[in-house]
């Protein structure tokens, strides 16, 4: 395998005399991992996740993702899903109605007698959802094109999304329209106390350049955002594309980070981000890693689907620098931020925790399975994890082609 299509090791700095780490390891410790696997569901033939701190879903358009995220958001909080329809007026008795409703109409066909979830080795079906979970909320959910939830410059509540819409953008919508109208509306970025001023320095940087953003009131007195640059108040849907992606899912984590002096939320143990490069440069997508980061110093776990390579390289990154022992400044350094005390904890945490990714990919009979490609080694035998799930496949041919073609104008 040619291994200049990922980047190497070469000049990490080793850090030969550890750092104490342990000291602030109690945030960073690792919990059991989770283990999903879902057989013969729609597409699915079998996908087998074992879930760590982080775990990132690679794979092409279409390979069941997202099906497999939202089964994992069901097998925790099936209860809450089923109250949520319930309470906007869904009849919820029939299994076969309520796959539609949890994953979108049509979907019904999809769940059939060979079907099999389970979760840790306890079986979920559709008939039980009403008695999994609590019914409070143990996965935070943020779907893909969170945007379009917001197009119009405001979220619909649970209840004004129909079938069509999957159960965990109407849940992730319902929790915007809750922000949006409560009292502390008028101001969402930049908030003090809400992240620290490192990230938050960040995300100005790359994606807002100086402007706030709040809600007010429009012309015909309807409350919607505003992005504001002094005198310049400009309307939703006149922002840049990666504004728009990235403001519900920056109003979204602030769901994550309480304003107190607690970590989490009570009860909210897994954060599932779909798609977090949706629209955004490079310079963006790095500030959204630090943002994970810090979900995962705060004791969340977190599991994100990508097509983006920049985000795989983060993971092969941490994996690198575990195995080198190198210390937090190596971390900070990598994401150009400044050492101080609140990062140097996040970076620790960092360095403690278990990072894992999975490739989705089709068979020959268009069925899909999984594959586990946490090494991320480009000298791996494995195509898939060599490719990192086909994010580098491309760059990779696209350097042999110039290759080739300046060995044969040598000769």
């Amino acid at each position: 395998m040619n291994s200049s299509r990922n980047p190497t090791a070469d000049g990490v700095t080793m850090n030969k005399t550890p750092r104490k780490r342990r000291s602030l390891a109690k945030p960073g410790k690792s919990d059991k991992p989770l283990k999903l696997s879902i057989r013969n569901f729609a597409h699915i033939r079998q996908v087998d996740l074992v879930l760590g701190d982080l775990t990132v879903l690679v794979g092409p358009q279409g390979a069941g993702k997202s099906l497999a995220l939202q089964w994992l958001k069901a097998s925790m909080d099936g209860r809450q899903m089923v109250d949520a329809l319930r309470s906007a007026g869904h009849a919820v008795d029939k299994p076969g109605a309520l796959v539609d409703l949890i994953f979108g109409n049509g979907m019904a066909p999809a769940w059939s007698k060979d079907s099999k979830v389970t979760l840790d080795n306890k079986e979920i079906t559709p008939a039980k959802l009403s008695r999994t979970g609590n019914g409070k909320e143990r996965v935070f959910f943020i779907p893909a094109h969170r945007a379009m939830l917001i197009s119009d410059g405001w979220a619909a509540p649970f209840q004004k999304l129909g079938p069509d819409t999957p159960a965990v953008a109407r849940l992730f919508s319902q929790n915007l329209f809750d922000r949006f109208s409560g009292k502390d509306a008028e101001t969402l970025f930049p908030v003090d106390k809400r992240l620290k001023r490192e990230i938050r320095d960040q995300i100005d940087s790359a994606v807002f350049h100086g402007g706030k953003v709040g809600v007010e009131e429009d012309a015909q007195h309807a409350r919607r955002l505003r992005l504001m640059h002094g005198n310049t108040h400009l309307p939703f849907m006149t922002w840049t594309a990666g504004q728009r992606e990235f403001t519900p899912l920056l109003l979204a984590l602030y769901h994550l980070l309480p304003s107190t002096q607690k970590r989490k939320r009570n009860g909210t143990d897994w954060v599932v981000l779909e798609e977090p490069e949706m629209g955004l440069h490079p310079k963006a997508v790095t500030a959204v890693l630090l943002l994970v980061l810090d979900l995962l110093w705060r004791g969340y776990r977190v599991v994100l689907s990508t097509h983006s390579p920049h985000v795989l390289t983060m993971l092969w990154m941490m994996q690198r620098l575990k195995e080198h022992h190198a210390g937090w400044q190596r971390v900070c350094e990598a994401f150009d931020i400044k050492n101080s005390t609140p990062m140097r904890g996040v970076a620790e945490a960092a360095l403690l925790k278990d990072y894992r990714s999975y490739a989705l990919e089709f068979d020959h009979q268009g069925k899909v399975t999984s594959r586990d490609i946490s090494k991320l080694d480009p000298e791996s035998e494995d195509p898939t994890e060599a490719g990192w799930g086909g994010l580098t496949d491309y760059s990779s041919r696209f350097g042999d082609a110039v290759r080739t073609a300046r060995i044969e104008n040598d000769e």
